[in-house]
């Protein structure tokens, strides 16, 4: 999901939560199986509890079921028992530190993180995959149980096999757990696709 006017920071997350039901009214006439609230820092904005909030109110409005990529992410975690963490994300510090309390606030261990200081959805979209790979890899340490590649707009599609070669641990990203929990939801097989650990589950 882009951020509107393209800012990323906590001011525009608040206007864009604040538009979901409109927006969830307005899917409800595609005949979709499942909508997915794509945007991880705008699903935890109000700390721990508020992406199930989002995930029932587009329900309601839509009349489909729902993910937001807070709670996939969540479902990830505990799918692949990664209790202690570390994440990269592209963010500000205002955004690094909404996620610091929200993964504590629900009961993981934060054991780094690390942002890219970008300010807009363009430069967090002009980010390589390669970028992302190896912010991972210099944020991952021995006693995390896996490493979290935050922001759906964040391109890490193609590198999370790699990187799970590489540090022989799961790796979870906000795209590759939004999509798996969509998917899981409404009970499509995705043992074909090829996006890591959790694919496999």
């Amino acid at each position: 999901m882009l951020l509107e006017d393209g800012v990323a920071d906590t001011e525009t997350l608040e206007r864009m939560s604040n538009d979901i039901e409109r927006c969830a009214k307005l899917l409800e006439t595609t005949n979709v199986d499942v909508i997915a609230y794509s945007c991880t820092t705008g699903s935890l904005l109000k700390g721990e509890g508020f992406e199930t909030e989002i995930e029932q109110q587009i329900e309601n409005a839509a009349g489909v079921p729902a993910v937001a990529t807070a709670a996939s992410i969540k479902r990830a975690f505990d799918t692949l028992n990664m209790n202690s963490i570390t994440v990269a994300t592209p963010y500000i510090e205002e955004l690094n530190q909404l996620e610091v309390d929200f993964l504590e606030e629900s009961g993981y261990e934060l054991l780094d993180i690390h942002g890219l200081g970008c300010q807009t959805d363009e430069e967090i979209c002009a980010n390589r995959p390669e970028i992302a790979y190896q912010q991972a890899r210099d944020i991952d340490c021995e006693d995390a149980d896996g490493v979290f590649i935050s922001c759906t707009g964040y391109r890490t599609f193609e590198i999370i096999d790699q990187l799970e070669q590489d540090l022989g641990k799961p790796v979870v990203t906000s795209n590759q757990a939004t999509l798996w929990d969509a998917l899981q939801t409404i009970g499509v097989n995705y043992s074909e696709i090829e996006l890591g650990s959790l694919f496999r589950h």
